[in-house]
C-alpha cells in the first residue's frame, strides 16, 4: 500500500473523519466510546509495563500540535508540534528506538530532553499508520534513564501499536456507519414525504373522477344495453383500484413516521381493522381474537392488522372456510401478537421476497393487491422496536407475528 505524503500539513481532516478533531475546549481528548477509550488506556499502560519503563503515551499529530488520547504515568496533554518529539519521526516508516535522546542529534535541542518541559533520556516510539496509509501519531515509551530495550520488548510495542490501530480503525468505521445511517434516515424521510404528499394529491382528482364515473353510470339517459356503461365499469374498476394503492402507498409512507403509543386493547382495535374490510369479529366472519393491552400507536396497530387481516382475506384456501385467530403472548420484552390464517400460505423460499415493497407472489386465484401490506407491517413493527416473522400454520396457512415491545410490561 502506498503511504500517503500529505503528512506535514492539511492532516486535520483525516484526522476528523477517525473522531480524533475537533475536541471541546477543556474536554480531555479520547475516543467517543468509554469502553473503547478503557481498551486504549489499557494498551498504553501495558506499552510501558512491557517495555519497563515508567512513561508512555499515544500522541496524535495535528497540523500544529502534539495531542496526547491516552498516557501512563503522565497526565495526557497537548503541546506544540514544534516541540513534539514524535512529530520528528512518527512519518519516518517505522519504529524509532533511541537509547539516549541527549546524544540524538534530532532530539538534543527538544525541549522534553533539555529540561525545559521534561528530561526524557531513554524514547522508542511506532507510528500508527491506517489501513488507508495515513499515519495518524505514534504510540511511544520514554523515560529520564538512558536504556537499550530488547529486540523482544521493541516487537511486543509494534504489535500494540497495531492493537491501538485496529482501535481507531473500528471507531473510524462506526462513524462511517453513522454518517450513512443518518443519510439513509434522510433519504427515507424524504421519499416518504414525496409519497404521501403525492398520494395524498392524486387522491382528490382521483376521487372527482370516480364521483362522475358513479353519476353518468346512474344516468337514465344511457340505456341499460349501451356499451359506454361496459366503459365506465371499467374505468370504475380501475379507478377503484387506483384509489386503494394510493391507500397503500400513504400507509407505508406513514408507516414508521412519529409514533403517539398509548395502551390499547387489541380486540377493540381489531373490530374497527375487521369493520374496515367489511367484516366482523366472532363466528359469522371467521375472526377470532384474545384480548391483551398492547403498549402502541393506535392508528398504526389498526392498519397492521387491517393489512394482515386483508392477507387473509385475499389469500384463502378453496377447499375450507376461512378461520383466521389473533392470538398473544406474553414475553419478556412485551407481547407478540400472531395472526393465523388457514388460507394458502407463503413458501419459505418466498417468505422474504413477499416482505419487499410492491411484491406480489401472483399465484392463480389470489385476491387483488398492491404488493405493500406486509412491507407496510413490517415497518410499523420495526417503528415500535419490534420486527415482523411469517411462519407456517399448523394445518396449512400463514402465521404472521408481530413483537410489540412493552416499556414497563404488566401495566
Amino acid at each position: 500500500m502506498q503511504r500517503l505524503t500529505d503528512q506535514g500539513t492539511g492532516r486535520e481532516p483525516g484526522l476528523r473523519e477517525y473522531g480524533l478533531l475537533p475536541f471541546a475546549a477543556g474536554e480531555r481528548p479520547g475516543l467517543l466510546d468509554d469502553r473503547a477509550q478503557g481498551s486504549l488506556d489499557n494498551l498504553v499502560r501495558l506499552a510501558a509495563s512491557l517495555c519497563g519503563v515508567p512513561y508512555s503515551a499515544l500522541n496524535i499529530i495535528t497540523d500544529s500540535q502534539q495531542v496526547q488520547i491516552a498516557a501512563a504515568g503522565i497526565d495526557a496533554g497537548i503541546c506544540s508540534r514544534e516541540d513534539s518529539m514524535c512529530a520528528v519521526v512518527f512519518n519516518s516508516g517505522g519504529t524509532t528506538v533511541v537509547p539516549d535522546a541527549s546524544k540524538d542529534p534530532r532530539f538534543a535541542a527538544n525541549p522534553f530532553v533539555t529540561g525545559a518541559i521534561a528530561h526524557v533520556r531513554f524514547y522508542a516510539s511506532v507510528p500508527l499508520e491506517t489501513s488507508s496509509g495515513l499515519v495518524l501519531g505514534s504510540l511511544c515509551v520514554f523515560s529520564d534513564e538512558a536504556k537499550l530495550p530488547t529486540p523482544g520488548q521493541v516487537q511486543l510495542l509494534e504489535v500494540l501499536a497495531r492493537q491501538v490501530v485496529e482501535l481507531l480503525e473500528l471507531q473510524h468505521r462506526t462513524l462511517q456507519l453513522n454518517d450513512a445511517l443518518a443519510e439513509l434516515r434522510r433519504s427515507n424521510d424524504m421519499l416518504s414525504e414525496f409519497a404521501g404528499r403525492v398520494s395524498h394529491d392524486l387522491r382528490a382528482p382521483l376521487t372527482t373522477i370516480l364521483g362522475y364515473v358513479e353519476l353518468a353510470q346512474d344516468d337514465p339517459g344511457i340505456p341499460p344495453s349501451h356499451p359506454s356503461l361496459e366503459y365506465l365499469d371499467l374505468i370504475g374498476a380501475g379507478g377503484r383500484r387506483m384509489l386503494a394503492t394510493l391507500e397503500d402507498v400513504l400507509d407505508y409512507s406513514r408507516a414508521d413516521g412519529t409514533l403517539r403509543p398509548e395502551r390499547v386493547s387489541l380486540r377493540a382495535v381489531a373490530a374497527e381493522a375487521a369493520q374496515d374490510l367489511g367484516t366482523e369479529l366472532g363466528h359469522a366472519g371467521g375472526i377470532s381474537c384474545a384480548d391483551a393491552r398492547l403498549f402502541a400507536d393506535r392508528a398504526q396497530l389498526r392498519t397492521l392488522l387491517q393489512n394482515l387481516l386483508a392477507n387473509a382475506l385475499n389469500y384463502r384456501s378453496a377447499e375450507r372456510d376461512l378461520r383466521v385467530a389473533v392470538t398473544t403472548e406474553e414475553g419478556a420484552r412485551g407481547v407478540t401478537v400472531s395472526v393465523a390464517d388457514n388460507g394458502k400460505g407463503i413458501a419459505a423460499a418466498d417468505r422474504e421476497r413477499a416482505l419487499k415493497p410492491l411484491v406480489r407472489l401472483n399465484r392463480p386465484g389470489d385476491g387483488p393487491g398492491t404488493g405493500l401490506g406486509l412491507a407496510t407491517s413490517r415497518r410499523i413493527a420495526q417503528a415500535h422496536g419490534g420486527d415482523l416473522a411469517i411462519s407456517d400454520t399448523p394445518g396449512g396457512g400463514t402465521t404472521v407475528s408481530v413483537l410489540f415491545p412493552d416499556p414497563a410490561p404488566g401495566r
